[in-house]
């Protein structure tokens, strides 16, 4: 038997109402359902590029080319990425046929300027590195060798080290897919859950629904349990996401690479339902103060280019903006956790920021209580802020 809600408590009503109605929408489930296989896809795909080496075949035309290549054998196989193959010919001719007919990926050709790399169209970059690195080896070596000492001697204390003051390997390009990451699922669903806020709300104003659901529960209430029931589908959905990324990057074998990523990521998620409880208030008034739904369009231009600001500063906001803009509500969804990627934030900076969201969201709340309950029961006309609030209630 279902247990019914406290008669002190109707806002749990239509939170639980809600919920079930979007429980059973077909096209949320399927998009959700969507979204996560493209989690998962793109975790597999990353796994699999990253782990594919691709295999270089490399031409010569004499024996002096194999302590050369050799050499750059060796370099690869200790980075673990790609592996080379030598493919030897009679003459360098023979070489750049080979490379132009495609059976070998590049020709190496002691000339008498010099060494030369041939390729057909490009050489790859890792290849090329390889190949650059062990000609300056071996020439360095021989050199030395004619000069009566080694290759050792001559650049003792020339070794450069790199220090990292916080550890670990490049962040760059993870931290840059991360934050894209962060700054799209914002964006996304704050649309996806305000605009069904906003159109739930103008369909009971336009079949009348809301006048009987008024007679049970009080209008600030019903504004409430609105809230609160879309805050909890979308905290349920990018904690979905979270957990299958985070099952995605250990099967995959990943997860020690953005291990380091975690604790920034589950700030997002506290911060996303921080950052929609802030404007869900303000997408349930929109839809009270329509008319039709086409009066959305034109209403909402405002918070859409709120959401907008805060993809942008997620994909391009640096240094002192992106600072200052972890600390703007709404705004702060995307900033701070993408700040926190960067690993230099103390631990106080976020949870002040997330206070300064959740008071900003509260603040709001009130505010569209008084418009909400206003504008809610005036039908046939759309209406602005300012005469909603000068009606009576």
């Amino acid at each position: 038997m279902t247990a019914r809600p406290p008669a002190d408590r109707p806002w749990w009503t239509v939170t639980a109402r809600e919920i079930a109605v979007k429980l059973r929408d077909r096209s949320f489930l399927l998009s959700t359902a969507a979204t996560l296989l493209l989690v998962a896809a793109s975790i597999a795909a990353s796994a699999l590029l990253g782990d594919r080496a691709a295999e270089h075949v490399v031409a010569t035309a004499g024996p002096e080319a194999a302590p050369v290549t050799a050499r750059a054998a060796q370099a690869l196989a200790d980075a673990g990425e790609d592996t080379l193959t030598v493919h030897g010919t009679g003459s360098a001719d023979a070489a750049r046929a080979a490379v132009a007919a495609e059976s070998a990926d590049a020709a190496l050709l002691l000339e008498l300027d010099g060494w030369t790399v041939v390729g057909r169209d490009g050489v790859d970059p890792g290849l090329g590195r390889a190949l650059e690195q062990a000609v300056a080896d071996a020439t360095l070596a021989a050199n030395a060798r004619a000069a009566g000492t080694t290759a050792e001697e001559l650049t003792a204390g020339a070794e450069l080290r790199t220090e990292l003051l916080a550890g670990g390997t490049d962040r760059g390009p993870v931290r840059l897919a991360m934050g894209f990451a962060f700054a799209l699922l914002f964006y996304l669903s704050a649309v996806v859950f305000g605009m069904a806020i906003a159109h739930s709300v103008l369909e009971e104003k336009q079949n009348r629904v809301v006048e009987i659901l008024a007679t049970a529960v009080p209008v600030r209430q019903l504004l409430h349990g609105k809230v609160l029931g879309n805050c909890l589908l979308a905290f349920g959905q990018i904690a979905l996401y979270a957990l299958v990324g985070l099952v995605g990057v250990n099967v995959a074998g990943t997860a020690a690479d953005v291990g380091w990523a975690l604790a920034a990521s589950g700030w997002f998620v506290a911060f996303f339902v921080a950052g929609f409880a802030a404007q869900a208030s303000v997408w349930a008034v929109l839809g009270s103060l329509a008319s039709r739904p086409e009066d959305l369009q034109s209403s909402t231009g405002p918070i859409l280019a709120v959401l907008v600001g805060a993809l942008f500063v997620g994909l391009y906001a640096e240094g002192a903006w992106l600072t200052a803009a972890s600390y703007v509500p709404v705004v702060s969804s995307v900033a701070m956790p993408v700040r926190m990627l960067g690993g230099d934030v103390a631990w106080w900076q976020p949870v002040l920021s997330l206070a300064v969201t959740l008071a900003a969201a509260w603040l709001l709340l009130r505010a569209g209580e008084r418009i909400y309950e206003r504008a809610v029961f005036q039908g046939g006309r759309s209406l602005g802020w300012r005469e909603a609030a000068r009606l009576e209630p």
